[in-house]
């Protein structure tokens, strides 16, 4: 089981590592604080700094070919391995701006695993490719407000053939992106044969965002914030019609499709937790070594060495644990990994949000304020164990797994 880096690897996580803090992260905080400065008073309409900063950092990272490293197994992409691409997905959760600098961002990188995966060329033409570019961006409607949507099977928004056209009636919400202006494709599951077998009920379908009758309601808050510009957008569908070849990949073939996406979102998710696990212990070091109280430096009193040792220890497990993950997806397959992708789907998350709350507890007042990114660390890693699916649900599948072990004998 090789989970090292290779020669050519170490040279590009070096190479995102030098533009995250060299470029990247000097301009992080100016971006969001251009959130809701819009002269439209529109909180989900970029201001022209905040183009010129994604304009200008995406273009350094194409010239450098810092760029789609997240596509594996297709020529496309980098030619990366899973694996490798963690090291990578690290480096780009340490700031909180960087997977979309280099177009590694979710949910965009799911959806053209979709297309790229399972589209026709029409779709690949129409939207992928726009998208491989960094030129639009995209959402992934499948939460709905009146079922518990961690049970896929349980979806009960709406599908219905009419002729050549599909009619589409629900709401979805959780949504994340579709506030942004720039999303143009929405990759939808729905119910279209609800008298089914369990995992054949649903159908994915494309369309694009400004598609008639799709109403957005309201953005989602996240502990107070509206995330704007990308937002979690509440959306209702009134008889929204698309035309028939707008199906992935086959009618039915929906919760297949899902499984094949949400894969490696999950895992590309806890590679990036355990980048951000690192900005914070690093945050928390270096204020304990220069802030004093009681006459010592802030790391002399009370436990914390052994905090600091902790979290560095449970770094180093998680990381482990999301590289064995990675690998046994690119050795044994999406489906036979999904015992190991819930296990540090529950692992990453926990250990993240623990060193960043000694660090926001190490900080004191200023952890919490403003003044540090401990408090969007915070709430991200805290939404994640949501995000992809519950920690319960992920437990639950780690723990039939290993009772089948047992299970006749």
């Amino acid at each position: 089981m090789d989970l090292g880096l290779s020669d050519r690897v170490q040279a590009l996580v070096e190479q995102v590592r030098e533009m995250v803090e060299t470029d990247i992260a000097p301009l992080d905080a100016e971006y969001h604080a251009e959130v809701g400065t819009h002269p439209s008073g529109d909180r989900f309409q970029h201001t022209d700094r905040q183009l010129e900063i994604l304009h200008s950092l995406k273009a350094k990272a194409k010239e450098r070919r810092l760029w789609n490293f997240w596509l594996t197994d297709s020529e496309k992409g980098h030619g990366l391995s899973t694996v490798e691409y963690a090291y990578l997905a690290e480096e780009m959760g340490k700031v909180h701006l960087a997977a979309e600098v280099f177009n590694c961002s979710a949910p965009d990188t799911g959806n053209m695993e979709v297309l790229e995966r399972y589209g026709d060329d029409w779709m690949k033409d129409r939207w992928l490719t726009r998208l491989l570019e960094g030129e639009i961006r995209s959402a992934y409607v499948m939460t709905e407000p009146d079922v518990a949507s961690s049970d896929a099977a349980q979806l009960a928004f709406e599908a219905k053939k009419d002729g050549d056209v599909w009619v589409l009636n629900g709401e979805k919400y959780w949504i994340s992106g579709a506030g942004d202006p720039r999303c143009q494709l929405y990759i939808l599951m729905a119910c279209s044969a609800p008298d089914a077998a369990k995992h054949s009920r649903h159908t994915m379908f494309v369309m694009d965002a400004n598609t008639p009758g799709i109403e957005v309601l309201r953005p989602m808050h996240v502990f107070g914030q509206d995330d704007a510009p990308h937002g979690h957008m509440h959306i209702r569908f009134t008889d929204v019609r698309i035309p028939a070849k707008n199906v992935v990949l086959g009618e039915g073939r929906g919760f297949e499709v899902a499984q094949g996406r949400l894969g490696p979102g999950r895992i590309h998710h806890c590679m990036r937790s355990i980048g951000l696990a690192e900005k914070a212990l690093e945050l928390l070091c270096r204020r304990g070594l220069h802030r004093e109280a009681f006459g010592k430096p802030l790391v002399e009193l009370g436990a914390n060495y052994d905090i600091i040792a902790n979290a560095r220890m449970e770094i180093e497990q998680a990381r482990l644990l999301c590289l064995k993950a990675a690998w046994m997806m690119d050795t044994q397959g999406t489906r036979a990994a999904q015992p190991w992708i819930s296990q540090i789907k529950v692992v990453a998350p926990l250990m993240s949000l623990k060193v960043v709350d000694e660090a926001m507890q190490l900080y004191g007042g200023t952890g919490i304020s403003q003044d540090t990114p401990l408090w969007r660390m915070w709430t991200h890693l805290r939404t994640l164990r949501f995000a992809d699916g519950p920690d319960a649900v992920h437990r639950r599948q780690v723990a039939r797994a290993e009772l089948r072990k047992y299970t006749n004998t």
